[in-house]
């Protein structure tokens, strides 16, 4: 029995094979994962602390914010309470929106400060690690002295207010003549913390690296040296026989 044009079998496309895994480019990746700090590229592990930074600043700005918020709140109406349940209905409706638009503002002014810092870290942590062509606690050590010294010194500016020459007196008032965001023993403190929150925090991104086999430099200067000590220890007493 014959079948008509209308039911001669059809066949399926041969289907598309898969694209092949470039072996090359999948080796530079691992190369790149195995030599990031924390196996975590820089391209990923700078906006990624930015975004944890954020969210923490957030909900400790927050939480500070809106205490901060309530009892602004309490004391400036603590002369004119109200003396009827309607009153004190009212009283707690507006002391809420009070505490949440406090809490709010302060949270988003909080996580936007703690996620420049934490950028700024990170950032010129990877630059020094770039310059330098090596990852070690030092370079972690630098960036965070160097946004400890900045956030110590940021602040608004005051103008000058000095009596110099009418000549150079326009260009005088616009140059801010001091930063007064932290006194100096402050500023001391705060970049002794930063040190050592560089110091820790370099120290155990070293050891994880370690721990994973990554190279870090200082620590094969100091492998090379004992292999050497030991290598003359063992050379000696053969030369000394012989």
């Amino acid at each position: 029995m014959k079948l008509s044009e209308t039911q001669q079998p059809t066949m399926d496309p041969p289907s598309e094979a898969p694209p092949a895994t470039d072996p090359i480019d999948r080796a530079s990746m691992d190369a790149m994962i195995h030599e990031s700090r924390l196996s975590i590229p820089s391209i990923f592990r700078i906006p990624l602390a930015s975004t944890l930074s954020f969210v923490v600043g957030m909900g400790l700005g927050t939480a500070h914010g809106s205490k901060m918020a309530g009892l602004q709140f309490r004391a400036e109406h603590a002369h004119k309470l109200p003396a009827t349940p309607t009153g004190w209905f009212l009283y707690h409706k507006s002391k809420n929106y009070h505490v949440a638009n406090g809490g709010i503002r302060e949270g988003f002014k909080m996580g936007a400060k703690l996620s420049v810092v934490t950028t700024a870290t990170f950032a010129i942590e990877n630059m020094f690690d770039t310059y330098r062509g090596t990852k070690d606690f030092v370079n972690t050590v630098i960036a965070c002295v160097t946004v400890a010294g900045g956030f110590s010194l940021w602040s608004k500016f005051s103008l000058r207010k000095p009596s110099p020459p009418p000549c150079v007196d326009a260009i005088l008032m616009m140059i801010p003549s001091y930063i007064d965001r932290f006194s100096l023993p402050t500023a001391a403190r705060t970049t002794k913390s930063a040190l050592l929150v560089g110091l820790i925090y370099g120290g155990l991104q070293d050891l994880l690296g370690v721990a994973r086999g990554r190279h870090i430099g200082y620590i094969d200067y100091l492998k090379k040296k004992k292999n050497q000590i030991l290598k003359k220890r063992t050379t000696e007493p053969a030369e000394a026989t012989s």
